[in-house]
Protein backbone atom coordinates (compact mmCIF):
# COMPACT_ATOMS: atom_id res chain seq x y z
CA UNK A 1 0.00 0.00 0.00
CA UNK A 2 1.19 3.57 -0.70
CA UNK A 3 2.43 6.20 1.73
CA UNK A 4 0.51 8.84 3.57
CA UNK A 5 -2.06 10.86 1.65
CA UNK A 6 -1.72 14.66 1.57
CA UNK A 7 -4.72 16.66 2.75
CA UNK A 8 -5.07 20.45 2.63
CA UNK A 9 -7.70 22.30 4.68
CA UNK A 10 -8.62 25.79 3.47
CA UNK A 11 -10.57 28.62 5.00
CA UNK A 12 -10.54 32.37 4.63
CA UNK A 13 -8.04 33.42 7.32
CA UNK A 14 -6.40 30.14 8.41
CA UNK A 15 -6.87 31.25 12.02
CA UNK A 16 -9.40 28.75 13.37
CA UNK A 17 -11.32 26.14 11.31
CA UNK A 18 -8.50 24.95 9.08
CA UNK A 19 -5.98 25.08 11.94
CA UNK A 20 -8.23 22.90 14.07
CA UNK A 21 -8.78 20.45 11.20
CA UNK A 22 -5.02 20.22 10.57
CA UNK A 23 -4.35 19.57 14.25
CA UNK A 24 -7.13 17.00 14.59
CA UNK A 25 -6.01 15.03 11.54
CA UNK A 26 -2.36 15.11 12.63
CA UNK A 27 -3.34 13.92 16.11
CA UNK A 28 -5.87 11.21 15.23
CA UNK A 29 -4.86 10.17 11.70
CA UNK A 30 -1.18 11.11 11.42
CA UNK A 31 -0.39 7.53 10.43
CA UNK A 32 -2.55 7.87 7.28
CA UNK A 33 -2.42 11.56 6.33
CA UNK A 34 0.01 14.46 6.09
CA UNK A 35 -2.22 17.40 7.03
CA UNK A 36 -1.74 21.04 6.02
CA UNK A 37 -3.86 24.18 6.27
CA UNK A 38 -3.92 27.58 4.58
CA UNK A 39 -6.09 30.62 3.94
CA UNK A 40 -6.84 33.16 1.25
CA UNK A 41 -6.15 36.06 3.66
CA UNK A 42 -4.10 34.53 6.50
CA UNK A 43 -4.17 36.15 9.93
CA UNK A 44 -2.56 34.98 13.19
CA UNK A 45 -4.09 31.91 14.79
CA UNK A 46 -6.95 32.94 17.07
CA UNK A 47 -5.93 32.49 20.76
CA UNK A 48 -9.12 30.54 21.51
CA UNK A 49 -8.21 28.04 18.79
CA UNK A 50 -5.03 27.03 20.59
CA UNK A 51 -6.83 27.00 23.95
CA UNK A 52 -9.69 24.77 22.77
CA UNK A 53 -7.31 22.34 21.08
CA UNK A 54 -5.13 22.17 24.22
CA UNK A 55 -8.27 21.39 26.25
CA UNK A 56 -8.68 18.38 23.93
CA UNK A 57 -5.06 17.36 24.57
CA UNK A 58 -3.87 18.50 21.13
CA UNK A 59 -0.98 20.96 20.98
CA UNK A 60 -1.03 23.12 17.84
CA UNK A 61 1.43 25.70 19.17
CA UNK A 62 3.95 24.84 16.43
CA UNK A 63 1.40 25.47 13.67
CA UNK A 64 1.36 28.85 11.94
CA UNK A 65 -1.03 30.68 9.68
CA UNK A 66 -0.14 30.15 6.02
CA UNK A 67 -1.14 31.54 2.64
CA UNK A 68 -2.67 29.25 0.05
CA UNK A 69 0.10 30.31 -2.34
CA UNK A 70 2.65 28.32 -0.31
CA UNK A 71 1.05 25.10 -1.53
CA UNK A 72 0.49 25.58 -5.27
CA UNK A 73 3.61 23.53 -6.10
CA UNK A 74 2.46 20.53 -4.02
CA UNK A 75 0.03 17.81 -4.99
CA UNK A 76 -2.81 16.86 -2.65
CA UNK A 77 -5.04 13.81 -2.50
CA UNK A 78 -7.73 15.90 -0.82
CA UNK A 79 -8.40 19.64 -0.68
CA UNK A 80 -11.19 20.53 1.74
CA UNK A 81 -12.62 24.03 2.09
CA UNK A 82 -14.23 24.79 5.45
CA UNK A 83 -16.12 27.99 4.64
CA UNK A 84 -19.60 28.72 5.92
CA UNK A 85 -22.48 29.49 3.59
CA UNK A 86 -22.05 33.24 4.10
CA UNK A 87 -18.38 33.13 3.04
CA UNK A 88 -18.72 31.85 -0.53
CA UNK A 89 -17.32 35.09 -1.99
CA UNK A 90 -14.07 34.87 -0.02
CA UNK A 91 -13.64 31.12 0.36
CA UNK A 92 -10.28 30.20 -1.19
CA UNK A 93 -10.00 28.29 -4.43
CA UNK A 94 -7.04 25.95 -4.79
CA UNK A 95 -5.65 26.02 -8.32
CA UNK A 96 -2.92 23.47 -7.67
CA UNK A 97 -2.98 19.71 -8.21
CA UNK A 98 -5.66 17.96 -6.19
CA UNK A 99 -7.31 14.55 -6.38
CA UNK A 100 -10.61 15.11 -4.63
CA UNK A 101 -12.06 18.52 -3.71
CA UNK A 102 -14.68 18.82 -0.97
CA UNK A 103 -16.48 21.65 0.80
CA UNK A 104 -17.51 21.22 4.41
CA UNK A 105 -19.76 24.07 5.46
CA UNK A 106 -18.57 25.40 8.86
CA UNK A 107 -19.27 28.88 10.14
CA UNK A 108 -16.15 30.53 11.55
CA UNK A 109 -16.02 30.05 15.35
CA UNK A 110 -13.59 32.98 15.53
CA UNK A 111 -16.53 35.22 14.51
CA UNK A 112 -18.64 34.14 17.52
CA UNK A 113 -19.65 36.99 19.81
CA UNK A 114 -19.74 36.83 23.58
CA UNK A 115 -18.41 34.30 25.98
CA UNK A 116 -20.11 31.23 27.37
CA UNK A 117 -20.16 31.04 31.18
CA UNK A 118 -19.31 27.74 32.84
Amino acid sequence: MGGKKNILFLCTTNSCRSQMAEGLVRHFYGNKFKAFSAGAMPTPIHPSTKKVMMEMGIDISKQRSKSIGEFFSLEFDYVITLCGENAKDVCPIFNGKAGKRLNWNFEDPAEAKGEKKR
